[in-house]
């Protein structure tokens, strides 16, 4: 492939120096091979809505449903001059703000619903959310160039702004994101569909957000496939007609939060499992099945993330879904 060399340094503080050859490609639409696992893959595609080639869709589903991170440098979201005073982590009621797409509604909001943009608080409601819509349609303008095969498949779901630094932030083993896991939600649950989501790094004052990435899905299942157990029958229904869940917990949804704790967890798996380390600069985006791939965020404040829902019977290679993964090990149908 035609383009010129260039060598990424991926840090995380306490972990070892992972030295990346990647290549800029000429053409907008070709994504970057490299031979450093877990995959790391660079697409050169600095507009949100623009349609690449066949080949490069095809590349880009394959890769993705393989279980890499596609990583866009050059992808940046564009915060306006009145959203800027959002960026503060007390606009957060907790370590985030959701938005649904569906009906506009923000969730988690610590700000009150002023239009007077010199008021003492953050900023307002509107604006707030205004800011998280544009992200949102962008994402899904993204999503729908670069794998248009999920098509009307595809479910957009929360999107979410992260104004809380992660490093030294003090809370629960289960909810520490600093720990490599994979993505499963307890109270709404996906009953097989795949978790794919869109993440921009919007710092303002130029910091990256540093990930760690883990070993492939088949790994971290059959390593901890003998400690999950199938939940009793009827206790999917159960937990929804008592509230817990807003729909159904699925065998599989059951097996996939046991994975998520018992990564966690596991103090030696943390420290001795395969592992990447990677920094996203600000201005970037990257794209992952986060059901599939193994990630922890170390460090990092501001960041946007979209998440969509896709059925696995629209996926290229639906062999390669943790559902179709675990029903193996398992030997029986989980959904």
């Amino acid at each position: 492939m035609s383009g010129f060399s260039r060598t990424v340094t991926c840090v995380v503080p306490g972990f070892s120096r992972t030295v990346v050859e990647v290549h800029d490609a000429c053409l907008a639409d070709a994504t970057v091979r490299d031979s450093f696992p877990p995959m790391i893959r660079r697409l050169n595609h600095p507009n949100w809505g623009t349609r690449v080639s066949a080949a490069a869709i095809e590349d880009c589903t394959a890769e993705l449903e393989q279980g890499a991170v596609l990583f866009l440098p050059e992808l940046a979201f564009d915060v306006r001059w009145d959203e800027k005073p959002h960026f503060s982590p007390t606009v957060a009621a907790a370590k985030n703000v959701s938005f649904d797409p569906s009906t506009g509604r923000l969730g988690g909001a610590a700000v009150k619903n002023v239009r007077d943009a010199q008021a003492e608080t953050p900023g307002s409601l509107d604006s707030l959310s205004a800011m998280l819509g544009r992200f949102s349609a962008a994402a899904a303008s993204l999503v729908d160039a670069l794998f248009p095969t999920y098509g009307p498949r595809l479910q957009r779901a929360r999107a979410s702004f992260r104004p809380a630094e992660i490093a030294g932030r003090q809370t629960t083993w289960r909810h520490d994101d600093t720990r490599l896991h994979i993505d499963s939600f307890p109270a709404t649950p996906v009953q097989g569909r795949r978790i794919l989501r869109v993440f921009t790094n919007v710092n303002p004052d130029g910091r990256s957000r540093s990930w760690r990435i883990g070993e492939p899905f088949e790994d971290v299942a059959q390593r901890f496939g003998g400690q999950l157990r199938l939940p009793l029958p009827f206790s999917g229904v159960m937990l929804k007609a008592v509230g817990i869940t807003r729909s159904r917990r699925s065998a599989y949804d059951a097996l996939m939060l046991q994975l998520h704790d018992r990564m966690k967890a596991d103090l030696e798996y943390q420290t001795k499992a395969p592992q990447t380390a990677i920094d996203f600069p600000a201005g970037s985006t990257w794209i992952a099945f986060t059901d599939r791939v193994s990630h922890a965020a170390m460090a990092g404040q501001y960041q946007l993330e979209q998440t969509f829902l896709l059925p696995v019977d629209a996926m290229e290679q639906p062999e390669r879904s943790p559902l179709r993964i675990l029903e193996r090990i398992k030997k029986r149908a989980l959904v």
